[in-house]
């Protein structure tokens, strides 16, 4: 599914236009980017968490020349899913198992 069919799909099923149905969509967007770049949590029940991820420093090989060179320590953001195959047959998983056919 692509934004725009996100937004037409959000307008549908809330009664919102599709101006009305982005503007909730970028103001979502933009609330889930900030808490996660401040390094905060974002927990979705049912649906999923956005998760920071820290990497320490250490040492690691450039694979081309095979030289050691020092790596910053970094940060990721992550989305884990809430539903597995066993909670929700019928849901998410059943539609996404659908989609990889």
């Amino acid at each position: 599914m692509t934004k725009a069919e996100l937004i037409a799909a959000i307008a549908e099923k809330a009664g919102l236009s599709k101006n009305q149905s982005r503007d909730a969509l970028e103001a979502f967007l933009s609330s889930v980017t900030a808490s996660a770049k401040s390094g905060k949590e974002v927990r979705l029940v049912g649906f999923g968490s956005f998760v920071p991820v820290a990497r320490k420093a250490g040492a690691a090989r450039n694979p081309r020349t095979g030289e050691m060179v020092l790596k910053a320590k970094s940060g990721r953001r992550v989305y884990r899913a809430d539903v597995s195959p066993d909670q929700d047959s019928e849901g998410w998983s059943g539609a996404f198992a659908e989609s990889r056919r």
